[in-house]
C-alpha cells in the first residue's frame, strides 16, 4: 500500500483556506470536497465516523461525553478505543499496514503500531503535571516534553499544534508510517473565543498554515488528505437548559462543605450539554413528553428529537438521551445546574475536563469578569506548583465567561461555506463532496490505488 498522512485540522472551512497557502496547495495538485459531517458535529463523533465509516448510531460515540447509565455518571473525554464500536481503518485494510496515531481521539488501547497522545501526571496528592503518553514506552524519551497547558485552557494557543506537528515529523522519518493521523487543534481555540467572523481567526489559521509547512515538506511523495470534523460558527448567547430542569424539579443536586454538585442517580431529568446539542437523559419513561415541551420553551432551543428524531439523524443509539436537543443556529449550551454562584462547585472555576457534566468553552478565557486578578491566581498557583505543594488553578469565570464565548460547532451546516472541508493531494478520486461515513473508503481506496501504480 501507498503510504497517507490525514491531518485532522479542526474547524477547518473554505472561509479560513484563503488565508492557508501551504494547506491550499494540498489541493492544487489534487482536489478539494465539501466535506459532510454528522451530528452531533463534534470532535469525538466525528473523528470515530472518519475512522469506523458508521454514524454514531453505529459506532456508539454519541458525542464528547455521555451519562454512562451502568455506572450512574456523567463522563467527557475518556481515552479508551474500545469504547467505539465497529472495524476500524486499520483493520480494514489487513495485515501488515502500520499506523501512527497522533493525537487523534481514543488512541490508547487502539491497535495500532504507534501512539502519541496527551496524558498529565495525576500525583497522589493532587498535582496535575504536563505530560503525554506513548505506545510503545520507549517513544517518549525521543519526544519534547508535551505543552499541555496550550492544548487548552486559558494559555491554549500554537505551541501545542507546533509540538504535534514535529512529534509526527518525528514519527514519519523513523517509523515510516503506512497511514499517519495528526490532529492539529489550533483552529479550535481563538474561533471558540472570539468567532469566526472576527480578524484573529484569520490571523489563527494563518499561524497554524506556518506551523503546518515543514511538515507538509516532511511528508515527502506521501498522499496527503487534510480534513475537518466541523465549522465554528458565530454565537452569542449560552443556554443554561439544566438551570430549567432544575427550577421544574426534574434535576436535583447533593451539596457538600456549601457546594452543589448534580446527582444524577435521583434527578428524574438531566441535560450532558456539548457545545451545541445536548442529550437529556429522563429516569421514567412517563417524564419524557413533559421534559421535551419544558426543553421546547427554553429560549435558544430550536429542536427536540424523540425516539424518531433521533434515529432520523443517526443518533439511535443506548448511549444518547432520551430526548437530544438542538440549539438555535447563535446559542450554545452550558453545564451549568446551580442557581447560585456561591453554590457552585469548586472545579466549576477550574480548567477540569474531565469533572464537569458537560464542555465548558468558558475554560478558554481567564475570567473575563476579573481577568487581572485571574492571572494574578494563575501565578500563585503556578509558583506552588514549582514549590511541589497542592495548588487549584482557579482562573475560569461562570456566567461571565460562559458569556465571552462567541464561537461554537455542534450542528449541521448551513452554509457549506461554514463548515468542513476535505483537501486530497492525488486527482484521481476527486470529487465535490465527500460524506464523513465514506472517508474510511476514501482513505482506503486511496492507499490501494497507490499501491497499485506504484507497482506497475
Amino acid at each position: 500500500m501507498s503510504k497517507l498522512l490525514v491531518l485532522d485540522v479542526v474547524g477547518l472551512t473554505p472561509k479560513l483556506l484563503a488565508h492557508m497557502p501551504r494547506l491550499r496547495a494540498v489541493a492544487s495538485r489534487g482536489f478539494q470536497a465539501e466535506l459532510g459531517t454528522v451530528l452531533p458535529a463534534v470532535t469525538c463523533s466525528v473523528q470515530s465516523t472518519f475512522l469506523t465509516g458508521l454514524p454514531p448510531s453505529g459506532h456508539g460515540i454519541v458525542g464528547n461525553g455521555w451519562y454512562f447509565r451502568d455506572l450512574g455518571e456523567v463522563m467527557l473525554w475518556r481515552q479508551h478505543n474500545a469504547l467505539v464500536c465497529g472495524e476500524k481503518l486499520w483493520h480494514a485494510a489487513g495485515p501488515g499496514f502500520t499506523v501512527a496515531n497522533v493525537c487523534w481521539w481514543y488512541a490508547m488501547g487502539a491497535d495500532v503500531d504507534w501512539t502519541v497522545t496527551p496524558r498529565p501526571i495525576y500525583r497522589a496528592d493532587g498535582r496535575k503535571d504536563p505530560d503525554c503518553y506513548t505506545h510503545p514506552p520507549g517513544l517518549h524519551a525521543e519526544l519534547d516534553p508535551f505543552p499541555l497547558f496550550t492544548y487548552w485552557g486559558p494559555g491554549a494557543g500554537i505551541a501545542s499544534s507546533r509540538w504535534i506537528a514535529r512529534a509526527t515529523e518525528h514519527i514519519m522519518a523513523t517509523r515510516d508510517p503506512d497511514l499517519t493521523l495528526a490532529y492539529l487543534p489550533h483552529l479550535d481555540y481563538d474561533l471558540q473565543r472570539y468567532g469566526p467572523s472576527d480578524p484573529r481567526a484569520a490571523q489563527a489559521a494563518a499561524e497554524l498554515d506556518t506551523v503546518l509547512g515543514p511538515l507538509l515538506d516532511a511528508a515527502g511523495d506521501r498522499t496527503v488528505v487534510a480534513l475537518s470534523e466541523y465549522g465554528i460558527t458565530d454565537v452569542r448567547r449560552p443556554v443554561d437548559v439544566n438551570r430549567a430542569l432544575r427550577a421544574e424539579g426534574f434535576l436535583r443536586v447533593h451539596t457538600q462543605d456549601g457546594m452543589e454538585y448534580l446527582d444524577p442517580w435521583t434527578s428524574r431529568a438531566f441535560a450532558v450539554a456539548d457545545h451545541q446539542i445536548a442529550h437529556v437523559y429522563v429516569r421514567e419513561p412517563a417524564d419524557v413528553a413533559a421534559v421535551a415541551e419544558l426543553c421546547a420553551s427554553v429560549p435558544g432551543v430550536a429542536t427536540v428529537l424523540d425516539h424518531d428524531g433521533k434515529a432520523a439523524h443517526g443518533l439511535g443509539h443506548p448511549r444518547s438521551g432520551e430526548l437530544v436537543l438542538l440549539a438555535e443556529p447563535d446559542a450554545w449550551f452550558t453545564y451549568y445546574y446551580w442557581l447560585d454562584d456561591a453554590r457552585a462547585p469548586d472545579f466549576a472555576r477550574l480548567v477540569e475536563i474531565h469533572r464537569k457534566p458537560g464542555y465548558d468553552p468558558a475554560e478558554l478565557f481567564f475570567d473575563p469578569a476579573a481577568p487581572g486578578a485571574a492571572r494574578r491566581r494563575a501565578a500563585v498557583a503556578l509558583l506552588r506548583k514549582k514549590l511541589g505543594m497542592r495548588y487549584l488553578m482557579s482562573v475560569v469565570g461562570l456566567d461571565a465567561g460562559a458569556r465571552a464565548v462567541r464561537g461554537s460547532h455542534g450542528l449541521l451546516p448551513a452554509d457549506p461555506s461554514d463548515g468542513p472541508v476535505l483537501l486530497c493531494s492525488d486527482a484521481s478520486m476527486a470529487r465535490e463532496r465527500v460524506e464523513a461515513v465514506e472517508v474510511k473508503d476514501l482513505l482506503l481506496r486511496l492507499a490501494r490505488a497507490n499501491s497499485s501504480r506504484l507497482s506497475r
